[in-house]
């Protein structure tokens, strides 16, 4: 069977593999749909530090339940759509200093599918049964959206957001929008924050309350005008650019909480000031953690109040995933997210 890989930085292929067989805790997947990651641009243009070169990529997964090791309950059927966490600790899981502190997202060794291990993008793949997520209505579609919005989700829990607060995101590509959806289900106001009016207006379909096109606009006197002059509670990080990385700890309230997502992809300059006058927290959030966040995610989107459909940019057969990898790198603006279909893959 093929599978997309990344075989380094500008250069990725469709590779053929064998069909994996799985072992008793395992069950085989039958993948429909593959959503491409930020990590995967990044990936693509060798600016992310954690890839391995090569590797197939994917774990934005909607599939289905063809096989099931003798281990794997019976929670989980033949025939029933599925998405997965892709996260193992690679440390054994309690060894390292953030798997013994109940973080294991940020465990010393982690490896997410598609960048240390790899991933889904291809037919066939043996998952572990406790890293699967079940759902009974969900479609191959909203399941590839799921581990996207996790991270988003996760962010808005390391902010402590609460209904009280007002919230500031960053970046409205799919991590970013996460973030808004989460800080809206905990009743947040919500400030979108983006150069794409496009974009924007997607985030006020996600719970957004309040939407600000910063090339169009001054990004403080907006955010002071909405928050009454003392700007968000909560500033949540989802771009990756020096200059928002430090306009969060600029706006942000005295006493508030930074959550940074993005990776900065050079060195981030600040005014050390911000931090002590405004006894700032500043976090950072990797990943999710998977049992508290996929199903928080996975009960949003069964509520059908999700913009799926206005969510996803692009879907193109893995004939197509290579090219599609590279368009988005060179016009990366015009993308919330590009999902692979993989249901007319024959192997």
């Amino acid at each position: 069977m093929r599978a997309l890989t990344i075989v380094e930085p500008s250069h990725a292929e469709l590779r053929d593999i064998e069909v994996p067989t799985p072992a008793a805790d395992e069950a085989l997947l039958e993948v429909g749909m593959v959503g491409f990651c930020g990590g995967d641009l990044n990936a693509y243009r060798g600016t992310f530090p954690l890839q391995l070169y090569p590797t197939v990529l994917g774990h934005e997964i909607g599939a289905t339940i063809i096989e099931k090791g003798s281990d794997v309950p019976d929670t989980f059927q033949v025939g029933g759509n599925v998405t997965v966490s892709p996260y193992y600790t690679g440390c054994g899981g309690g060894n390292c200093k953030s798997c013994k502190n109940g973080r294991p997202n940020a465990c010393l060794d982690n490896q997410t599918m598609g960048v240390r291990r790899p991933g889904a993008m291809t037919r066939y793949v043996t998952i572990k049964h406790g890293d699967i997520y079940a759902t009974k209505s969900l479609s191959h579609k909203e399941l590839a959206l799921v581990e996207p919005l996790t991270v988003g989700f996760h962010a808005v829990d390391r902010g402590r957001v609460t209904e009280s607060d007002f919230v500031g995101v960053f970046g409205t590509g799919i991590v970013g929008i996460g973030a808004v959806t989460g800080a809206a289900a905990r009743g947040a106001k919500v400030i979108a924050i983006d150069i794409s009016d496009t974009k924007l207006e997607v985030a006020k379909k996600c719970g957004a309350t309040h939407t600000i096109n910063s090339m169009k606009v001054d990004l403080h006197e907006t955010l002071q005008e909405i928050t009454g002059g003392l700007g968000p509670d909560v500033m949540i990080e989802a771009v990756g650019l020096p200059v928002t990385f430090q306009a969060a700890v600029e706006e942000v309230s005295f006493t508030g909480r930074v959550v940074y997502i993005g990776y900065a992809k050079q060195p981030v300059e600040y005014e050390t000031r911000h931090f002590v006058q405004k006894e700032l927290d500043v976090l950072g959030s990797r990943n999710c953690n998977s049992a508290i966040d996929f199903p928080k995610v996975i009960e949003v989107l069964e509520s059908g109040s999700f913009p799926v459909d206005d969510v996803v940019s692009r879907i193109v057969p893995l004939e197509d995933s290579a090219q599609a990898l590279s368009d988005w790198n060179d016009d990366p603006g015009a993308v919330t997210k590009i999902m692979v279909d993989l249901s007319q893959e024959t192997v």
